[in-house]
């Protein structure tokens, strides 16, 4: 299932999300023109490594791991979720709030990373964790909203309208599904579920403007 865009309009123009958005593209382009030689410096000196941490140092690499994208297929997924979703989570959780809130879901979830492959010396990268805590407020905040999303089957897409909670929660299980069947594969699942278990926890505490919100239906804590 791919997003394609949400029956959510933002009251306020979602600064703190066009700012994250626009600085993982830059990165990314400045990333590429190094090439990869340059890259694989740049990923060991700011990707997080959990021995790194674990010995106490590059503790910077939790917040400069997260604007940091491996392809531009790995850029665009990620960007397209936090294009469709950030601005109403924002519009939530005010400009400071959600700047708040997307670093704590990025750092939740590099914890999680660090928990289940402790000791590993290898980088991680990427905003994909940050963006999951995203999804996780979103559908916490906007369960029923409407997600206009491609659907494959066979070799064919069908474009329809799905909740909120189904297209994340399917979305979820799959993260879920693939952190044990898709060992090894280098992408860090674990993270992806820690940082949507940190969006459902934190959404509450962040999201001070959803009583005024006409599409709020009411939060319910897990």
């Amino acid at each position: 299932m791919l997003p394609i865009r949400d029956e959510n309009p933002s009251r306020i123009f979602p600064f703190v999300n066009w700012a994250i958005m626009i600085a993982c593209i830059l990165i990314f382009l400045w990333t590429s023109s190094r090439g990869q030689s340059g890259f694989e410096t740049i990923v060991e000196a700011y990707g997080l490594s959990p021995s790194k941490i674990l010995r106490g140092t590059a503790l910077q690499t939790f917040l400069t791991s997260i604007f940091l994208h491996g392809d531009l297929l790995h850029l665009f997924g990620n960007m397209l979720y936090l294009y469709i979703f950030g601005d109403n989570v924002e519009d939530m959780c005010g400009h400071l709030g959600y700047a708040a809130f997307y670093l704590l879901c990025g750092i939740s979830a590099s914890l999680a990373h660090i928990l289940t492959n402790w000791g590993s010396s290898i980088p991680a990268i990427g905003a994909s964790g940050a963006i999951s805590g995203v999804l996780g407020a979103y559908v916490i905040l906007f369960p029923k909203v409407r997600i206009l999303t491609a659907i494959p089957f066979g070799p064919f897409l069908r474009i329809v309208y799905v909740p909120a909670y189904l297209a994340i929660g399917l979305w979820f299980v799959y993260q879920f599904l693939l952190a044990f069947l898709a060992a090894g594969s280098g992408i860090a699942y674990w993270a992806h579920i820690g940082g949507f278990l940190s969006g459902l926890a934190f959404a509450g505490a962040f999201a001070r403007r959803r009583r005024r919100h006409p599409l709020y239906i009411g939060l319910a804590y897990i």
